[in-house]
């Protein structure tokens, strides 16, 4: 296949593609990488109380040297923080790995990181009303 010039019109040899290794680097900032993770956990996390804050996340990246790296491999690896808040009475610890593994896959598919851990920190839980219980509190 021949390049064609703009100028000229006349077709220009064309050059030798880079091979992989010699090319740029795809380096994604950390901040990026924490809202992915933070999207993550709300979208694990379905619907929660009206007073509870979003899902906070806080990420480190590691860049991947680009020595050996091929198509497909990870741009790099992350830890990931994540603070959640949660409705009581619920299974603490079957939400907080639900939330851990749907932000390992979300980081791995769209951020192209392996995911080395994920720390799932619950700050705070939200005493979810019974119907017909009364408000104030229970002696």
């Amino acid at each position: 296949m021949t390049a064609v010039s703009t100028e000229t019109g006349r077709a220009r040899p064309r050059q030798d593609p880079v091979p992989p290794g010699e090319r740029g680097a795809l380096r994604i900032a950390d901040r990026v990488v924490a809202k992915v993770a933070s999207r993550a956990a709300r979208e694990a996390l379905g619907p929660l109380p009206a007073e509870a804050g979003a899902p906070h996340a806080v990420v480190v990246v590691h860049p991947r040297p680009r020595a050996g790296s091929g198509p497909g491999s990870p741009v790099g690896t992350a830890r990931v923080r994540v603070q959640i808040e949660l409705a009581h009475p619920d299974d603490i610890g079957a939400r907080c790995a639900a939330v851990r593994r749907h932000v390992t896959e979300r980081v791995t598919e769209l951020a192209a990181m392996e995911v080395l851990e994920v720390a799932v920190r619950v700050e705070r839980l939200h005493l979810a009303t019974l119907p017909g219980a009364h408000g104030g509190r229970i002696r």
